[in-house]
């Protein structure tokens, strides 16, 4: 819990600093990419977390692969991160400031599970139909999976708009189930 809570006051403080330069997308694509960088590559995860490590190695480590990459002010909360011993808590501050960006510049976030991969067409297509129902800008989070069989499921928030075949055909055995024949 002390952890969430940590995450959320670093995130929030990145997020007040992008908001105030007006550099939302930014900061906010450049933590992104850091996290995913850091966090899909076990090993460069394990040293950057190592509590055993010294702080001064893993700043040298981050200098040498972000430097050019990410802004100063990236670079500095980064090297912030690690000399207050947070590196490990990067992807829910990552995950709290998207959170607060989205909110901030009227954007949703739609979990869109289907049985294969969309077609660019399509996503655009859904992205649109689904902007013109909540009014808001949608960002589409595609996933697969091949249990539901074909369609698509739908996830904004709380509302599951669920078109899949499996969930017709669970549907129509509840039904089915329902009624006394």
């Amino acid at each position: 819990m002390l952890n969430i809570q940590l995450a959320r006051k670093y995130g929030m403080a990145i997020f007040e600093i992008a908001q105030d330069e007006k550099k939302l997308e930014k900061y906010g694509k450049e933590l992104d990419e850091v996290s995913q960088a850091v966090f899909s590559q076990a090993e460069l995860k394990d040293f950057l977390t190592n509590p055993q490590i010294q702080p001064q190695d893993k700043k040298e480590v981050l200098l040498k692969l972000l430097k050019s990459q990410v802004s100063p002010l990236m670079m500095n909360f980064l090297l912030l991160l690690v000399d207050k011993r947070r590196m490990g808590l990067l992807e829910a501050i990552n995950d709290c400031y998207q959170e607060l960006s989205n909110k901030a510049q009227g954007i949703i976030i739609a979990d869109v599970t289907t049985a294969y991969d969309l077609k660019a067409e399509l996503k655009a297509r859904l992205s649109s139909k689904l902007e013109s129902v909540t009014g808001k800008k949608v960002t589409l989070r595609t996933h697969n999976d091949r249990s539901i069989i074909g369609g698509i499921v739908v996830k904004i928030g709380d509302t599951r708009i669920d078109g899949s075949v499996t969930g017709r055909l669970q549907a129509l055995k509840a039904e089915l189930m329902a009624s006394n024949w």
